[in-house]
């Protein structure tokens, strides 16, 4: 039985015609972790629209989970990206071509499978941040989402990848994400009118499109592996398989599925993988070595545990689980600033949700950012604590950590996700013994990410100055 509904309160401020937008475009982070303040529920306008931001995690898991079928992917968010982007996993409606596609692209995913790809993404890791100049500041957010997307793209196509390739790819994203972040804060009319501005977002689209087309063909072009009836038999995506081992990519998968997407699907997905990709762990790295380059103690903890683990020697592929001090790191970093502080679904029918009546129709807000900042669960949200992670403190947290989401459209991507912040945090780490701010301390922007509004760091080959 649902307890009987009662009003849902409305957060102040609202203006007519615009509703919240002056406060969303403004000072959003202080803005939804402000609505805890007036209920778990908490009417917003965005325009003359009504939107219902969930401030509960308990709430927030049933959206997600237990009444997934009453909440739909969608909303304003959701909806830009899917012009854009198409009906990739992230942004294809539920029903059975989601679950479909997931069910194929999971084996992309499986931790085993993703290990076979270690060594490259180890390598060209390896290859960029050596190349760093010492002594030079550097933009740290610009850094970490090419060193992303290119170890991305080695993941994903093979280590292969003819460089033209690579370099338009590394170039084309960064305008293809400001982009996309500026149609989903726009008006929907406005959007749709022929400015240049639109225009040469659709461009790069369309580019970006061609060039993930170049790809695949190169991928589908490559020389067959001669397999024995044994390892023919075995399912495609298999980490014994050959045809992993030859280190092809993980894109492979979908290439050689039993029923493979069309066209249009494999060029959706592969957007959809690129663009999710880069910009969430651009952002956490980012976050991250500027907090470590504020916390002498948490960077000598961090050093020696790599030292212990990989002394002189690169780090390989048994060593990520080895370094759990670094992973509580992260996930603080991912934690603290989101990555993602504002998620859309769509109520498909009228629901009580927590004694609120959230009407057929109605976009209903939810916020890892909220969530991840709420004291009840996070004692002093606004501190850094990579040990609030320790297991006998992080069973505290239990239901209010949802960076990935949760539920049947949690992020496919985890894993993976885990598995490249380690890597390139720890190679920076061994490469650069000693790294300092140049910039002032940077400001948490609110876009598709919580992303530093600048951020310069001077990387140095010796401890002491």
């Amino acid at each position: 039985m649902h307890p009987p509904t009662a009003p849902t309160p409305a957060a102040p401020g609202s203006i007519p015609l615009i509703g919240h937008v002056h406060r969303l475009a403004r000072d959003p982070l202080p803005f939804i972790t402000s609505l805890r303040e007036h209920g778990s529920v908490v009417r917003i306008r965005i325009g003359p629209t009504p939107a219902y931001v969930v401030t509960d995690p308990a709430l927030t898991r049933r959206v997600l989970v237990t009444d997934a079928e009453d909440f739909a992917k969608g909303g304003k968010i959701i909806d830009a990206l899917r012009v854009f982007f198409g009906d990739g996993l992230a942004t294809v409606a539920d029903g059975d071509t989601h679950l479909r596609n997931r069910r194929l692209m999971q084996p992309m995913f499986n931790k085993a499978h993703i290990e076979t790809r270690s060594t490259a993404m180890i390598e060209q890791v390896g290859s960029m941040v050596t190349g760093w100049p010492e002594g030079i500041p550097r933009d740290v957010f610009a850094d970490m989402n090419d060193v992303a997307l290119a170890v991305f793209l080695v993941a994903l196509f093979g280590t292969d990848l003819p460089g033209h390739l690579q370099s338009e790819f590394t170039a084309l994203m960064p305008e293809i994400m400001k982009g996309t972040i500026r149609q989903t804060v726009l008006p929907p009319w406005l959007t749709r009118l022929p400015l240049p501005a639109h225009r040469a977002h659709a461009d790069r689209v369309r580019r970006l499109r061609e060039l993930v087309d170049q790809a695949i063909d190169h991928r589908t072009a490559s020389a067959p592996v001669s397999l024995s009836a044994d390892e023919a038999a075995r399912p495609p995506g298999c980490p014994h398989d050959p045809r992993t081992q030859q280190g092809a990519g993980l894109f492979d998968t979908l290439l050689n599925a039993e029923h493979p997407l069309t066209h249009q699907q494999l060029q959706d997905e592969a957007i959809t993988l690129l663009t999710g990709a880069i910009e969430t762990t651009g952002t956490t790295l980012a976050w991250t070595l500027y907090e470590i380059s504020q916390n002498p103690r948490i960077e000598e903890r961090l050093r020696a545990e790599l030292a212990s683990v990989c002394p002189g020697r690169p780090l390989a592929q048994d060593d990520l689980d080895r370094l759990p001090y670094a992973r509580r790191v992260l996930q603080e970093s991912i934690r603290k600033y989101g990555p993602a502080w504002m998620v859309t679904r769509t109520a498909t029918r009228d629901v009580n949700l927590g004694g609120h009546h959230i009407p057929q129709g109605a976009d209903v807000v939810w916020s890892p950012y909220l969530h991840q900042h709420d004291p009840a669960f996070f004692p002093e949200p606004d501190a850094f604590d990579p040990d609030r992670w320790t297991a006998d403190r992080a069973h505290h947290t239990r239901g209010s950590f949802l960076a990935f989401g949760d539920g049947r459209r949690k992020c496919i991507g985890e894993n993976f996700a885990w598995m490249e912040l380690q890597i390139i945090l720890a190679t920076i780490l061994q490469t650069w013994p000693r790294m300092e701010l140049t910039s002032r301390p940077p400001r948490a922007q609110a876009v598709v990410t919580v992303k530093p509004d600048a951020l310069t760091l001077t990387f140095h080959r010796h401890a002491h100055a």
